[in-house]
């Protein structure tokens, strides 16, 4: 959520915020605005698809900043759109901006775009870190509220939203959070993390006699990401608002300073409601009333409970009964264990396939992974056949539709996708969806493989926690158009064993003995690495390409999330994917092919590769 213009009224004026040293505190983190906000860095790379490794390592910086200074981290992080999709509008104009993003960095301007992966690449830092997390049915920004008012601690985020709830322990702005400037204090206090802290009083005194009650009012009216401002033009182009503000020119600020100042003369949300409406048509009011009074209550805090979440897994949600979601597809959503994605596709039949900065010329990278979403539709939205109506006229067995988001050369259609037709075991009336779990495992992985297109055998020699990469890489093969060049192919599998000779270096096994020629090979790799750093070149259908891949490895976990998964699931924050270096592999490739000698000094990491080359090639 947010209010449009409100972060920077505030934050022009500084006047609204106090100093806090933050230490031996519970602090509730808006997970979404926090792996933003460490994905955005300054020295990120935002063309090449992502360098998660890079970005698993300052997720740990923050969280081992936060240790240091006793501070108890709980993330809590949203989930899908809601059953009523409220956001939808605001989404669509999202994506658009994100696709026009995509675009000028696809041309070499300059820009910021979240990799497809970061947030998998953020769940998985959390779980490796012991980082206490959930991620929400829907929007988390009521239940971040109602969590921190039930401890009284403060809320981190960057989410204007935040300025309006009323928090007993106040809102830290990420911006003014300087976790990376830790000052020490004389003991006993130890360090602490200088921040900065909303006061939601200065604020409401620098309009006179303005309520905190009417703040939600205020954001309503205002515009946020569930209510625009059309409904009420009415309104402002008839209010005489004080500073002589008025609807359109001038600026939303100037509105925005108007309307704080018109709220001051009432003393609570109902009288000024009742004010608005008199300059509304009679037919109009009532639908108004109601729109107002609802929006409003988006920020009450919530009453679900993440407090039990916390202590003893259980996350209760009135919202999820509703919608009539599997017990275990909630549980695993809050467990950060399925994907947001999973549940908008089960309860709204919709998705958005997030871009990338691909060849906009080209179909969208997503649509080489449209197979596995097909198979993932069906597991989610097949029938009961012992529920369908037996007449002739319904005997035609229709497969259910998914509208999908996706991009069309540069701009945003919607596609209606029909889901997979499932095998037999699948489409058995024993396995409803909230039985799925009681498929045998061999035949989870089964349909895992069949929709990849790759037999058990041929995955036997990879070591585990790379099955399912190498599975996909497969997959990718196959599907993706144009076909996948060599030196391609050749770049990414490098990538990979680099990615896991850096794992068994930084995070050695303790009860194998360490090879010297392993450390001996990598440090070879870094200086190889700092030799090429000056390399620019950039490919943009190698890009797509890679683009694709990634795609397919979204899709990928996501399938074998849902089916409980069947193979391990592989490590993104252990550089599974460095797009820096995959690209500046190719690059070398196309000129001096030996850099496919780059791990000779490591017989085992060697042979990994050429194990891998020949089951993808094969």
């Amino acid at each position: 959520m947010g209010v449009q213009g409100l972060t920077g009224f505030v934050e022009e004026r500084g006047v609204f915020f106090t100093e806090l040293r933050v230490r031996d505190t519970k602090l509730v983190i808006d997970g979404s605005s926090l792996y933003h906000r460490l994905c955005f860095a300054p020295d990120a790379d935002f063309r090449r698809g992502g360098d998660y490794g890079a970005f698993a390592a300052a997720v740990r910086d923050f969280f081992g900043v936060l240790r240091a200074c006793g501070v108890a981290p709980f993330v809590v992080l949203d989930g899908g759109r809601g059953a009523e999709d409220r956001k939808l509008p605001t989404l669509r104009g999202r994506a658009a901006e994100q696709l026009r993003a995509a675009h000028g960095l696809s041309r070499g301007a300059g820009g910021c775009l979240a990799p497809l992966l970061t947030r998998e690449a953020f769940v998985q830092a959390l779980g490796r870190l012991g980082v206490p997390f959930v991620q929400c049915f829907a929007e988390a920004d009521r239940e971040i509220a109602g969590l921190a008012n039930r401890w009284g601690c403060p809320v981190l985020s960057l989410d204007s939203d935040f300025f309006v709830f009323d928090l007993a322990g106040g809102y830290c702005p990420l911006s003014h959070f300087q976790w990376q400037s830790v000052r020490a204090a004389a003991a006993p206090q130890g360090c602490y993390v200088p921040a900065r802290c909303f006061s939601a009083e200065r604020f409401c005194g620098h309009f006179g006699r303005l309520s905190k009650a009417l703040l939600p009012l205020f954001a309503v009216m205002h515009g946020n990401d569930f209510v625009g401002l059309e409904a009420l033009e009415a309104f402002f182009s008839k209010v005489r608002l004080p500073r002589g503000c008025a609807a359109g020119r001038g600026g939303k600020h100037l509105r925005l300073q108007g309307l704080l100042n018109w709220l001051a003369q009432f003393a609570e949300p109902a009288e000024a409601v009742d004010n608005v409406l008199k300059y509304l048509k009679k037919h109009q009011r009532e639908e108004i009333r109601e729109l107002l009074c609802t929006s409003m209550e988006d920020y009450a805090p919530s009453d679900v409970n993440l407090e039990d979440f916390f202590q003893n897994g259980s996350y209760e949600c009135e919202a999820a009964r509703k919608a009539d979601v599997p017990q275990w597809v909630s549980d695993a959503l809050a467990k950060g264990k399925l994907a947001p994605f999973i549940i908008n596709a089960l309860i709204l039949r919709s998705t958005f396939l997030r871009v990338q900065v691909e060849n906009m010329q080209r179909p969208s990278a997503h649509s080489t992974a449209l197979p596995i979403r097909q198979v993932i539709y069906g597991l989610l939205l097949r029938v009961s056949r012992s529920t369908e109506d037996a007449s002739p006229s319904k005997q035609t067995n229709e497969l259910p539709i998914v509208c999908e988001f996706d991009r069309c050369q540069k701009t945003l259609k919607k596609t209606f996708v029909q889901a997979a037709s499932l095998p037999p075991d699948f489409c058995d009336d024993r396995f409803p969806l909230d039985k799925l779990m009681e498929v045998p495992v061999s035949c989870r992985q089964m349909l895992l493989l069949e929709t990849l297109g790759v037999k058990t055998s041929f995955l036997e020699p990879v070591p585990s926690h790379l099955q399912l990469p190498v599975a996909v890489t497969c997959y990718w093969i196959r599907w993706s158009e144009p076909k996948v060049k060599l030196n391609q192919l050749k770049a990414l599998l490098l990538m990979i064993v680099s990615g896991e000779l850096q794992r068994i270096t930084d995070d050695p096994d303790p009860t194998v003995l360490p090879a010297e020629d392993d450390s001996v090979a990598y440090n070879e790799i870094l200086k190889w690495k700092e030799k090429k750093l000056q390399n620019n070149d950039f490919d943009l259908d190698a890009a797509h390409s890679l683009c694709q891949w990634q795609c397919c490895l979204q899709m990928g976990l996501y399938l074998n999330q849902l089916l409980g998964t069947p193979l391990s699931e592989p490590d993104l924050s252990s550089r599974l994917y460095t797009g820096t270096l995959v690209h500046r592999l190719y690059q070398e490739l196309k000129s001096a092919p030996s850099v496919e000698n780059l791990f000779i000094l490591s017989p085992k990491m060697a042979q990994l590769y050429l194990v891998l080359l020949n089951i993808v090639e094969s």
